[in-house]
């Protein structure tokens, strides 16, 4: 893991991630590349649905519905610890999920002149759960609680075809599904998944959808960045990344496991630490030695840890760390620090921030009640997370009397003549005359 000592250097957000560059993925060029696949879905169908999952699950994925014995199966089969993991971390989500419902306001004007703002969930989302280098139903219940504490009418699922098990999703995808009540579920993957949302495919009775949400790999968030406005999407979820923001008294070992813990999770995972101790930064690279070595994926994380996306970042002060966090706009940011709250006050870019040792960001994947669907590659400067907003949407009421529009006629027909519609004011006039 690289050194990069920015003492002496004046931080800029340009500075910062020229200095720690996430991973080489291009998402314009992904864009590019799966526009046919795209467009074969739309067009073909099931069809191209199964020429996409031979040539990349190695598998037949049909029949592409999971149906309702396979979901009980699943469930049946389930280990009964993490069994009641799932469900534990299922209420926990839910709970955060109701405590951040909005709450609709009514405000009035004057007499008889109100506007009344309301949330009215989506009709219908697409969950995607990815697949590939490991199983996530933790993904699974991020995506759906919110969801239904929304009041979203109609759920559907996607996750990859897996050879292992026949063609059908993971076993354990398909058993949380199932404990969460979801019964629209789906065997596929990938970019084909976000354009079976978008289009539907009538063969195998998937109707579209209005919202997509959910991770995935560059081209899943390719795949929703090319669809935007045909579906909304939540955000370009990519490859996960840390930063770690640590003085003195943070435990040199502890900061070692955690960039592993998401260094794992892919060979373009970032993982940085950012801190004005130079005996830390020290006594990190040696922990990492050890840990690395004995972690189950050791060579995913050598990789990721030795790109260009990783480093372990020295600057002048902890003020000076706090400016690297906020350019740097993580999407998980861990404060190792005497005063991690004082720390977050002054830090706003960040997807979700961890204080201090014992809330590690592996506690946001289960168990914190948070959600862990979160904006990257430094969208967390405009974006937020997964949650029950991402579900709703404000509109507006307006109820006027006819005292109180008449107290505002003359007004709107100067704004409408100012502006050269003169049928604007019209409307108004003609409800007098």
């Amino acid at each position: 893991m690289r050194l990069v000592d920015l003492r002496g250097t004046t931080l800029s957000a340009n500075a910062v991630n020229k200095a720690v560059p996430r991973a080489e993925l291009d998402i314009t060029l992904a864009v590019q590349q799966i526009q046919p696949l795209l467009d074969d879905v739309r067009d073909r169908g099931s069809d191209a649905l199964v020429d996409v999952a031979l040539k990349f699950d190695k598998v037949d994925p049909r029949p592409f519905f999971v149906t309702r014995d396979e979901l009980d199966s699943a469930e049946q089969q389930l280990d009964p610890q993490l069994r009641e993991a799932i469900l534990e971390s299922i209420e926990r989500v839910r709970q955060v999920s109701a405590a951040n419902l909005p709450v609709g306001q009514t405000v009035e004007l004057a007499s008889g002149a109100k506007v009344q703002q309301r949330w009215q969930p989506v009709e219908s989302v697409g969950l995607y759960v990815p697949g590939g280098k490991a199983v996530y139903p933790s993904s699974v219940i991020m995506n759906v609680v919110p969801a239904q504490v929304a009041g979203v009418g109609r759920l559907a699922l996607a996750s990859p075809a897996q050879a292992e098990f026949g063609g059908r999703p993971h076993p354990t995808v398909l058993a949380t599904a199932n404990l969460l009540g979801v019964t629209e579920v789906y065997s596929i993957g990938g970019p084909a998944a976000v354009a079976a949302f978008a289009f539907g495919v009538d063969s195998i009775g998937l109707e579209p959808v209005a919202l997509v949400t959910g991770p995935g790999n560059i081209f899943v968030a390719a795949a929703k960045r090319a669809l935007r406005g045909r579906i909304g999407i939540d955000s370009e979820a990519g490859t996960t990344e840390i930063l770690i923001l640590a003085d003195d008294s943070a435990d040199a070992r502890l900061i070692a496991f955690d960039l592993v813990s998401q260094a794992e999770h892919d060979e373009a995972a970032a993982a940085v630490l950012v801190t004005h101790s130079e005996y830390l930064a020290k006594e990190v690279l040696a922990a990492l030695d050890g840990v690395v070595e004995v972690t189950t994926n050791s060579e995913r994380v050598k990789t990721s840890l030795g790109g260009q996306q990783s480093a372990i970042v020295l600057v002048d002060d902890l003020d000076a760390g706090r400016r690297f966090a906020n350019h740097y706009a993580t999407e998980h940011l861990e404060i190792h620090t005497e005063n991690p709250q004082s720390d977050a006050a002054l830090i706003s870019n960040a997807g979700a921030i961890f204080l201090g040792k014992y809330s590690p960001v592996s506690l946001g994947d289960y168990m914190a009640g948070s959600n862990h669907v979160l904006p990257t590659g430094e969208q967390a400067r405009f974006g937020a997370g997964l949650g029950v907003h991402t579900f709703l949407r404000a509109q507006q009421l307006v109820d006027y009397n006819q005292d109180a529009l008449a107290a505002v006629a003359q007004k709107v027909r100067d704004f409408a003549n100012a502006e050269g519609l003169s049928g604007h004011g019209d409307a108004i006039t003609a409800r007098f005359n």
